[in-house]
């Protein structure tokens, strides 16, 4: 049974015998198969039509096979080719290696082996150019006219943007929890010069100081229980790429000279390891803290502060761009009804002046929360005030006067099953944020963290 659009490859030998040997087991994999005599041939084969991959001999009259290989390789780098060589002459492979062949196959050939490298050449070109569409698609997604907003603040940051992203500066990104400064650091690395390149992220908050100093620049076996292998750190996984370092106003002082060295010296040690390893990373850095604060509090190195914030870019609290909350609010819409195959109008319009005069303290991820559930419980085609959590809809209306329709009666219900509604229905519309919660309920972050977990909401 053959493949379904099966693989065009190029084989290329002056020994007439094993040319036709070749066809013929390579079409019975199932592959389509063209044949050429020399090198000459197999270079205007590649400029005439596409193939996926070229088994290639050493040694033949016209044009040998390493000076076909390095013409081919200019013309079209990413063909992968085998050669082909005898045992005496694995010289010659050494030198198809180095001039670009992705393998090389001793003669007489082992036919088992030369078919698992067809399939590992083809697989190693496929997941290359894989990656290559994601990334482009990454770049395509976070181009910076995609970027939602039209409001005097978010002109100002996107114009901002264009300015920084291609250069090799540090950034300092500063926001609210919620607001998107991993999408900005995204956008400044999908439109930079190491877009090709990884970008790597690491949330400084989440881990304890030993945990982030292995994270970040790796460990070497045997360094502490449990360090069964060598592992790289994220410097040297964003090498030649770019660095985020989320939440970096919540590192400890002992952690920030370590930083401060990495960055400064671009050169990083494993934790347990001697041996200095050079990185070249892009840092950009984020925070909800004001670090000037901190430094002049003495709770953030002066020195650290400085190396970060090259550039400073500000991303705005959801509340400060109100024009930006229709545009933001159908966005989520249209993704969350596409995801859950809904067919949803929009919003009536009560329901979005409500979104605008609100004053969303969990900024923009609290939004998307937000339409998030209105477009899972939605029956009908519009979004109303009904379909917004009362979070919302309770200061909107004691503000306007507007009648609501009466909540469900709280007459003969437990008091406890009113509290995990409240809480929980609270913990929702703050898109996850605990200290806000406990600040709208009035209840301590203690407290909260008792009743989650005592609801198995934890």
């Amino acid at each position: 049974m053959g493949i379904l659009n099966p693989s065009h490859i190029l084989v290329v030998d002056d020994d007439l015998g094993h040319l036709k040997t070749l066809k013929t087991i390579i079409t019975s994999w199932g592959y389509k198969v063209s044949v050429v005599e020399d090198g000459v041939q197999a270079l205007a084969s590649v400029k005439a039509g596409p193939y996926d991959l070229i088994v290639m001999d050493v040694r033949m009259a016209e044009m040998n096979g390493i000076e076909a290989l390095q013409h081919i390789k200019k013309y079209n780098p990413a063909i992968p080719i085998l050669i082909m060589t005898a045992y005496s002459s694995v010289d010659s492979a050494v030198e198809a290696l180095r001039a670009g062949a992705y393998d090389y196959l001793i003669k007489p050939l082992d036919f088992d082996e030369l078919r698992l490298s067809l399939e590992r050449a083809l697989e190693h070109t496929r997941l290359k150019a894989e990656n290559k569409n994601l990334k482009d698609k990454l770049g395509a997604d976070f181009d910076l006219r995609n970027i939602i907003g039209k409001s005097p603040k978010m002109k100002a940051m996107v114009d901002m943007l264009a300015m920084i992203a291609p250069s090799e500066a540090t950034v300092l990104i500063n926001g609210e929890s919620g607001t998107g400064k991993e999408l900005v650091a995204k956008s400044i690395h999908y439109n930079s010069l190491r877009k090709q390149h990884p970008l790597v992220a690491v949330n400084c908050a989440a881990l304890t100081d030993t945990l982030l100093e292995s994270e970040l620049f790796g460990h070497e076996k045997g360094s502490f229980t449990g360090a069964d292998k060598r592992r790289e750190g994220r410097f040297m996984q964003a090498h030649e790429g770019t660095l985020f370092l989320d939440e970096i106003g919540e590192t400890s002082p002992a952690m920030q000279a370590k930083l401060l060295r990495a960055i400064q010296e671009r050169e990083i040690q494993r934790v347990g390891g001697e041996e200095t390893l050079k990185v070249d990373v892009r840092i950009l850095a984020a925070t909800n803290r004001d670090l000037a604060s901190q430094v002049a509090q003495g709770r953030f190195r002066e020195d650290l502060y400085y190396r970060l914030n090259v550039v400073s870019l500000e991303v705005p609290p959801l509340r400060a761009r109100g024009d930006d909350i229709p545009l933001l609010a159908q966005h989520f819409i249209a993704k969350f009804a596409e995801k859950n195959r809904k067919q949803i109008k929009g919003l009536s319009p009560l329901a979005m002046d409500m979104l605008i005069k609100y004053d969303w303290p969990g900024n923009v991820r609290e939004l998307e929360n937000t339409m998030e559930r209105a477009v899972i419980l939605l029956t009908g085609e519009h979004i109303t005030e009904k379909d917004l959590p009362s979070t919302i809809t309770e200061p909107y209306c004691t503000q306007n006067n507007v009648n609501q329709q009466p909540p469900p009666a709280a007459i003969n219900r437990p008091l406890e099953e009113i509290a995990k509604e409240a809480i929980l229905g609270t913990l929702q519309a703050t898109g996850g944020n605990k200290s806000e919660t406990a600040r709208r309920l009035g209840i301590s972050r203690k407290t909260l963290h008792n009743k989650l977990k005592e609801y198995g909401a934890e």
